[in-house]
């Protein structure tokens, strides 16, 4: 379907599907692309994986995740920065030129976020020479303020866009995600500074709803369910040049209790209804 041309289905929403019934549900719905997340890609096996989605004719659009970066400790440091070459040469395999970030939360004790940003970019000025080697670019992705202290310390297109900044732009740039930046009025200037530069490396889409669940995570809401926007976000990114896949990634419970396959379709036909027509 032409409607579906940039669709890609992430992982991660319909994450109770196998790879192979990943792969055949995407071939039966006409949808073209698959957002990969590593977990599973080596539960599977990453060159199985590769043969698989390589023989099916899908793109594999990003790789999530690589990233957290802001740890102190030497050997921590060494630990993460090991993963994520690991990362880096598994992107390359399965054929994607994508490696999402999500960077890191603050270290244990710590309440330094202006250092933890700095450890975030000692690790790409050594990772993005190392990624470019293989064909492959680092997308750092801003998260939503509530979870800089655990999970990633970067919270806006502007912090993301001033760090990858101080690299070229086919080594670094940034994952626009409506889920983390809608509240943010500053976010589509930042979406043209992005874009002027060549740094949209992938756009995602996930829906607003409250409340959120106890934990907050698993929050995400299936497209056209909330309160975004997502043909004013469309625009924006378009508006800056981005033309690439569209992913869906939702961390939502009640999907993942459903039938994979159906939540696809459901979330294909979303994607239509409220980003496409």
């Amino acid at each position: 379907m032409t409607s579906l041309a940039r669709f890609s289905i992430n992982q991660m929403t319909v994450k109770q599907l196998s790879m192979p019934e990943l792969v055949d549900s995407c071939l039966e719905l006409g949808v073209p692309g698959v957002g990969l997340w590593r977990e599973p890609v080596q539960s599977y096996g990453v060159e199985a994986t590769a043969k698989l989605v390589r023989d099916a004719g899908l793109t594999v659009t990003t790789l999530c995740r690589g990233g957290f970066l802001t740890a102190i400790d030497p050997a921590e440091r060494a630990a993460a920065l090991a993963d994520n070459r690991l990362a880096i040469g598994e992107a390359a395999t399965l054929g994607t030129d994508t490696l999402v970030l999500v960077s890191g939360g603050l270290p244990t004790g710590s309440k330094d976020l202006h250092g933890a940003r700095e450890r975030i970019a000692d690790a790409l000025g050594e990772l993005g020479p190392y990624a470019e080697e293989r064909g492959v670019k680092l997308a750092i992705e801003p998260l939503h303020p509530m979870y800089a202290a655990d999970r990633c310390v970067v919270s806006t297109l502007t912090q993301a866009l001033d760090l990858a900044e101080r690299f070229p732009a086919h080594q670094v740039g940034v994952t626009v995600d409506t889920y983390h930046i809608w509240w943010d009025d500053t976010a589509p200037a930042q979406i043209a500074r992005a874009g002027a530069a060549g740094r949209i490396h992938t756009f995602q889409l996930a829906d607003w709803t409250t409340p959120l669940p106890e934990g907050v995570l698993n929050g995400r809401g299936q497209i056209g369910d909330g309160s975004i926007d997502m043909r004013e976000w469309k625009a924006y990114v378009e508006a800056a040049g981005y033309t690439g896949p569209i992913e869906v990634e939702l961390f939502n419970d009640a999907l993942w209790a459903r039938d994979g396959r159906e939540v696809l379709a459901e979330t294909a036909a979303r994607f239509v209804e409220h980003v496409i027509q």
